[in-house]
C-alpha cells in the first residue's frame, strides 16, 4: 500500500481522537496528580508551561497524524479491518514505543508509574486509531 491509498480523512479522524484522549488522559480525571507527582511538577509549573504550549500542541498532533500514517500504511498488510490493524498496531506499540519510552524512563531517574501513565496512552491511542483506520478504509 501507498500513501495514494491512505484514507487521510481516517488518518486525520484518529489524529483527532488520539489528541482528545490525551485531553483526558492527563486531565484531573484521570492522570493528571500522578503523572505531575512523577515529574515532579506543581500546579504553578503546570499553569506556567501551559501558557506557552501551542506550539507544542501542534507539534504534538503533526506526531499523532504521522503515526496514524504509518499504521495505515503498514496495517493492510496484515489483514482488513479492526482486528489486524489492532493487532499490528499493539505489536508495533510493544516493539517500539513501549520499549524506548521506558528505557528513557529508566535513565531519566524517574518513577516507572510516570512511564505507566505515558505508555498507557500511548496504547490507548494506538487501539483508538487501530479502531478508527480498520472501520474506515
Amino acid at each position: 500500500m501507498g500513501f495514494a491509498e491512505v484514507n487521510f480523512l481516517a488518518v486525520g479522524l484518529a489524529a483527532v481522537l488520539t489528541f482528545a484522549l490525551g485531553m483526558l488522559w492527563y486531565s484531573p480525571l484521570l492522570f493528571a496528580k500522578p503523572w505531575m507527582a512523577g515529574q515532579g511538577y506543581t500546579a504553578e509549573d503546570l499553569q506556567r508551561m501551559q501558557a506557552g504550549m501551542g506550539p507544542t500542541y501542534a507539534v504534538s498532533f503533526v506526531c499523532w497524524f504521522v503515526m496514524a500514517t504509518v499504521l495505515a500504511l503498514i496495517a493492510p498488510h496484515f489483514g482488513e479491518g479492526v482486528g489486524p490493524t489492532l493487532h499490528i498496531g499493539l505489536h508495533l506499540w510493544l516493539g517500539f514505543s513501549a520499549t524506548v519510552g521506558l528505557t528513557n524512563n529508566l535513565f531519566s531517574d524517574k518513577p516507572l508509574s510516570l512511564w505507566a501513565i505515558d505508555a498507557g496512552y500511548q496504547l490507548a491511542s494506538v487501539a483508538v486509531m487501530a479502531v478508527v483506520l480498520g472501520l474506515w478504509r
